[in-house]
């Protein structure tokens, strides 16, 4: 399974995804893909996204069942702890 979530998405790269993907809220799409769809729709979303932030999920063989990834400036930061992969909100100065 494939969790994408993005913010501020372009039109035309929504179209896109929901070819693959269904659109549950706007900007969360949520699918099963191939790895190699995945990826491809990955680097599409990173050249077309304007550099507005997202988050990809999938599942993977690893001890939490998923790995993630991110593009541009999420709200949460990932944080590597003991081998798993946590999120982290920055604190307010």
């Amino acid at each position: 399974m494939v969790v994408l979530i993005l913010e501020k998405v372009p039109i035309g790269l929504k179209g896109e995804l929901s070819r693959w993907m269904i659109e549950l809220k706007s900007g969360v799409f949520v699918g099963k893909v191939t790895a190699r769809v995945r990826d491809l729709l990955w680097e599409k979303v990173k050249k077309e996204s304007q550099g507005n932030p997202g988050i990809l999920l999938w599942s993977a063989q690893c001890e939490q069942g998923y790995k993630i990834e991110f593009w541009g400036c999420p709200s949460r930061i990932p944080t590597f702890w003991e081998g798993l992969q946590l999120m982290t909100k920055p604190l307010k100065p």
